[in-house]
């Protein structure tokens, strides 16, 4: 990823945060046969390495997991907030058009497991993390176990020691003070929900 030094963002924690507010991510595999991507929600667990570890699962009838020998690396994608910049909001004249946004890529060597086992909690971890908070959360045991085998036989999981991570938070800290207080009012008056959390984003730098 292109990442200019003033949009660079290295700060671990805030990496890490970054990719657990947004985890359908895309995770991305080449090799002699060709590019293959697969749009998944990723698990991070902080504690497994220096970066973390990535987990996931996908349907077995799904051939990505084929390159997951534990010999080539992954590139996982983590796409956060986003939103056009129109110059007509800078303060300053001679601007061009732009876009705000945050990412997080995550390199590494991912190795497939089809153990009934590992797959069983990767999937129960998954869908902790999605159904807390429902006010009736669904959980495996609410299906019967042969269901359960058969789903299970269903999918290949993953797991991703994170080897490198590239983050990029461009904000418009390369404008003015000027410039970006404008461009917070331009976002505010934009009406999408990115734009908003853009314009939240600019106006906490600028505190």
């Amino acid at each position: 990823m292109y990442v200019p030094q003033h949009f660079r963002e290295d700060r671990l924690d805030v990496l890490h945060a970054l990719m657990e507010e947004n985890s359908f991510a895309t995770c991305v595999s080449a090799s002699a046969g060709g590019i293959v991507a697969t749009h998944i929600p990723v698990l991070l667990d902080r504690s497994a390495g220096p970066l973390g570890t990535l987990r996931g699962h996908i349907a077995r009838a799904n051939k990505h997991w084929e390159r997951w020998t534990g010999s080539s690396e992954m590139l996982v994608m983590f796409q956060g907030p986003h939103a056009y910049v129109s110059p007509s909001w800078y303060a300053s004249s001679g601007r061009v058009p732009t876009w705000n946004y945050l990412a997080v890529h995550a390199y590494g060597t991912p190795r497939a497991t089809e153990d009934p086992e590992v797959l069983r909690r990767l999937v129960d971890e998954t869908t902790h993390r999605y159904e807390d908070g429902f006010e009736t959360p669904w959980r495996m045991s609410s299906v019967d176990d042969k269901t359960i085998e058969g789903l299970l036989q269903a999918i290949v999981g993953f797991e991703m020691p994170i080897a490198r991570l590239e983050g990029k938070r461009k904000l418009g800290q390369n404008r003015s003070r000027a410039d970006r207080e404008a461009m917070v009012r331009g976002l505010r008056a934009h009406g999408s929900d990115d734009a908003a959390v853009i314009a939240d984003l600019v106006a906490e730098d600028l505190r």
